[in-house]
Parts: C-alpha cells; structure tokens; sequence
C-alpha cells in the first residue's frame, strides 16, 4: 500500500515546484518594474530641486540688482546735492562780487571829484575784476584783459607820476603772459559733445543681439519638402553657436538702469567740465579715466560712436590743464594806495565807513 501513495505525493511535488519558479519569475519582473519606477520618480525629484535652485538664485540675482539700483539713486541724489552745494557756493561768491562791484562804483562815482580820480578809481576796478576772475574762475584770459584795459587808461592819463603804476600792471601781466595756455573753452565744447553723444552710444548686449544670425527669408515658390528642410536647417543651426566663455557678460539692463547709467556717465562729465573750468588737473583727469572705464564695461566700444567717445576722451585726458596761478595783486595794491594817498582825509574817512 506504500508504493501508490508513493505514485501519488510525487506528481503532486511536481507541480508545485513549477508554480513556485513561475511565481519566483513574475516577482522579479514586479520587483524591475517598481525599480525603475523609482528610478524614474527619484530623477524627476532632483530635476525639480535643480529647478527649485535655479529659481531661487534668480530671485537672489534679482534682489541683488534691485540693492544696486537703490546704491545707483543714492549715489546719484548724493552728487546732485554735492553739485547743489558748489553751485550755490559759486553763486555766492558771485552775489558778493556783484555786490563789491556795485559798492565800488557807486563808491566812485560819490567821491570821484576829478577826472583823475574817476581815472584811477576806473584803474583800480580793472584791477579789482582781473584778481577776482584769477581767483574765483582762474581764468587767465578775461583777467589779462581787464589788467590790458587798466594800462590803457593809464596810458591815456598822459602823467609821469603814473609810470611806477603801469611798470606794476606790466610786470603783473608778464606773469599771466608766462602761463601755458589751456583751451578751457575748446576743452568745454569736447565735454559738452561727449555728453550729447551719451544717448546714441549702444550697449554691449545690443551689440550681441544684433550680431545674431538672421532666419533664412521664406521663399513663396518652395515646395513642402522644401520649406520644411529649410525649417529643420535652421533649427540644426540653432543647436550650436561658438561663443567665448571667458568673457564675463553682463545682464540685460531694463529701461530704467539705461536710463540711470547713461545719466551717470553724463553726470561725470559734467563732474569733469566743472574740474576744468577750476584747474583742477587731477580729479579731472579721474573723472575722465571713470568714463572711459564704464565705456568699456557697459557700452560696445567696437561700433563707430563707442570707438570715436573712446579717441576723444584719450584726448581730454592726457591734455594739461594745471595751472599755477601767479599773485597780480602787487598791481592792485599799488594803485589803491596811490589814490588814497591823492584823497583827502575827510573823504578817506568818509570811504572807510562806507566800506564798513
């Protein structure tokens, strides 16, 4: 009775052996699946924390542009005022100078009792105006003007006794004829055309995008088969492009920035004429290396307009603009004392409250 329950058990181990090994398979199969499908979920997960990073350094690069903005107006609100500041103080010393100047005439023409006198007070206004341009303005040129009209009134006196007076005026007017001459007003019309050409200057990234390659012009008699491989060949074009990495681009500039930078460098320049009108050699010359040095980051100095900007400020800058000016008040002194000396005492008296 043992063997047929032999015969039996055996079929029966059998079959079960075989739905084992099936089983065994579709698990692996399952198990391949679920392994790819987490796979495939992991990579998309780090794809979208790439792109989470990405957006959050754009945002940074944002904020950042938007501080600089801000440190750009201030900076622009700061030198407006300092320009502010010596603009009044100019106007003061102007409003003092008018006013000195109307005291003094209004001075001469009470006390002046003689044609002598008128003379030499005419002289001493000369005089007066030639210091006060050298000093204020430094402007040799109106100064040796006015000191030539003080000599020539003199001359037309016709006296000896005003020899020593115009020896003065001359030696005075040697020292100013002895400076090297500086084409302030020369200088001024370059600045002022630099500033007008500052709209028309192209930037670095209009320069880039001009550079790109234009699309193929559609042609109206191509075929299908025609038109669709001048699409496909347009795309393989725009899968490659050379272009030198080593070179640190700079950001698109929106509207605003422009704005703001062409009005800066403008501002410089401005910085730069108002350093020329007081000789002021070296700040001059640091506004125009500042100029040429935001030319060559922000602007395409490669067109025609950047390069010309570039040669002229080359030019401003290594023109010589300092002067040393001399002391012509030996002149003034002399001949204020010779009228005040021909005065009498109760009209010096009389000048010295007025002056008070």
């Amino acid at each position: 009775m043992n063997e047929p329950k032999i015969e039996t058990v055996a079929p029966v181990r059998h079959s079960l052996a075989d739905v084992f090994s099936r089983v065994t398979l579709t698990q692996l199969t399952l198990a391949v699946l679920v392994a790819v499908f987490v796979w495939q979920w992991l990579a998309a997960h780090q794809d979208i924390n790439a792109m989470r990073e990405q957006l959050a350094k754009k945002i940074a690069e944002m904020d950042g542009s938007n501080k600089a903005n801000s440190m750009l107006l201030a900076k622009t609100q700061e030198d407006t005022r300092e320009l502010a500041a010596k603009l009044t103080l100019l106007e003061t010393r102007y409003a003092e100078s008018q006013g000195q100047r109307a005291a003094l005439e209004a001075l001469y023409n009470d006390l002046s009792s003689s044609r002598d006198e008128t003379a030499l007070a005419e002289v001493e206004q000369s005089l007066l105006i030639a210091n006060q341009q050298l000093q204020l303005s430094a402007n040799v040129k109106a100064a040796l003007i006015a000191m030539q009209t003080a000599d020539a009134r003199l001359q037309r006196m016709g006296r000896p006794a005003l020899n020593g007076l115009r020896k003065a005026i001359a030696q005075d007017m040697d020292k100013l004829r002895a400076l090297p001459n500086v084409d302030a007003a020369g200088l001024s019309f370059q600045l002022d055309t630099l500033i007008a050409a500052t709209d028309a200057l192209p930037l670095n990234y209009q320069q880039r995008s001009s550079g790109a390659a234009a699309p193929v012009a559609a042609n109206n008699n191509e075929g299908v088969w025609q038109k669709l491989w001048r699409e496909i060949w347009q795309e393989v074009r725009q899968l490659v492009r050379i272009q030198n990495t080593g070179k640190i681009e700079l950001p698109l500039l929106p509207p605003d920035q422009e704005f703001f930078l062409r009005e800066n460098l403008k501002l410089r320049l401005l910085l730069a004429r108002m350093d020329l009108l007081s000789h002021d050699e070296v700040a001059f010359k640091q506004e125009i290396h500042t100029v040429q040095e935001w030319l060559r980051t922000y602007f395409d100095v490669q067109s025609g307009s950047g390069m010309t900007m570039l040669e002229n400020l080359k030019k401003l800058g290594s023109a010589n603009i300092n002067i040393e000016l001399p002391d012509i008040t030996a002149s003034l002194t002399q001949v204020r004392n010779y009228r005040i000396s021909r005065e009498p005492k109760a009209d010096i008296g009389l000048r010295a409250k007025v002056a008070r």
